[in-house]
């Protein structure tokens, strides 16, 4: 995919609109802003937050407005576009992923922004706490960093007797450091080697795979980022190439062909997402709305890719397994 096919180049000033402190005024139809990944690229995460808002009664077009900016969520132009929803003064502005955040937050110090899916808040300096907040950020969190430990446990369980397995990282990704530091610990005490593979854009890829296999990997684990979710059908189908059995930080990955995920369900945080805005509309503050975490991982498999692979799936871990794709 063209990293620039669904960027905007709209232009603006920057306008400030007051914090949210009062419910909206009776017959003023409040308007939302949201900036994130177009609806095909971003799987069912933007019909999740749209069915959110239904769920609570908002019906888009009568009593609620939402102005949309597609990105590819890596774009060096979204301060641009979360400029241009500040400068149209919405309500509230929903940002999709840590990129978008911090374009938001960049863009507005008072406008409330509801982050849909944030991989660190606290790490990323979104908020100060996730039980305070603080400033004008709130929302959900996918505590990515926490899980790396489980997903290698279950990545070696897949392949039981690998010595060695690598990692794919985007450098340009800032939390993919963390998550590196947090990865080598949690190999250590697995006995397992980790080779470290880098790709900034989805033409590294191919080299990045290639590097891994050469290196003589059982089995990679792919870090969660926005470029890699948005060209995950593409790298799913490389990493079948290489015959490389795959754990990912997404489920969509897996949908699209990827081995296997364990994470916290994207779908669920945009869909409550939905709630913090409603809670802004109504008076709330985002200082004094904790962030939430998730409360579910969910482990899926996707056994046509394990075949494809010449892979048994060890019965235990299907047992665990929340969904299986067959």
């Amino acid at each position: 995919m063209d990293r620039r096919a669904f960027i905007s180049t709209i232009t603006g000033g920057l306008l400030a609109a007051p914090l949210a402190a009062a419910a909206q005024p009776a017959g003023r139809v409040p308007r939302i802003g949201f900036l994130g990944p177009p609806p095909g690229t971003g799987g069912q995460l933007v019909q999740s937050f749209q069915q959110g808002l239904r769920d609570l009664g908002y019906i888009e077009g009568q009593n609620i407005t939402i102005e949309y900016r597609w990105t590819d969520v890596e774009a060096r132009q979204l301060e641009v576009l979360a400029a241009e929803l500040v400068r149209l003064r919405v309500d509230v502005l929903v940002a999709s992923v840590t990129s978008v955040i911090l374009a938001a937050k960049r863009a507005t110090t008072t406008i409330p922004i509801v982050m849909a899916n944030a991989a660190d808040p606290v790490g990323s300096g979104f908020v100060a706490s996730l039980a305070r907040p603080g400033g004008n950020v709130t929302g959900m969190a996918r505590l990515v960093p926490e899980v790396i430990g489980k997903e290698l446990e279950h990545l070696a369980h897949t392949v039981p007797g690998t010595a060695r397995m690598g990692v794919l990282s985007n450098p340009d990704n800032h939390l993919h450091a963390e998550m590196l530091s947090r990865a080598r610990r949690e190999a250590s005490a697995l006995g397992v080697e980790l080779e470290i593979a880098a790709a900034r854009a989805p033409d590294e890829f191919e080299g990045a795979l290639e590097g891994l296999r050469r290196k003589r990997v059982g089995a990679a684990l792919i870090l969660g980022d926005g470029m890699f979710f948005l060209n995950r059908a593409r790298l799913g189908d490389l990493l079948l190439r290489a015959r490389l059995p795959s754990m990912f930080a997404n489920t969509e990955h897996v949908e699209a062909g990827g081995l296997m995920s364990y994470s916290a369900s994207s779908r669920d945080n945009y869909r409550r997402a939905a709630h913090f805005v409603d809670k802004i509309l109504k008076g709330a503050k985002p200082t004094d709305l904790p962030v939430e975490q998730p409360t579910k991982f969910e482990l899926v498999i996707n056994l046509r890719t394990a075949k494809a692979l010449g892979l048994t799936i060890p019965q235990s871990l299907l047992l665990r397994a929340d969904q299986v794709i067959e």
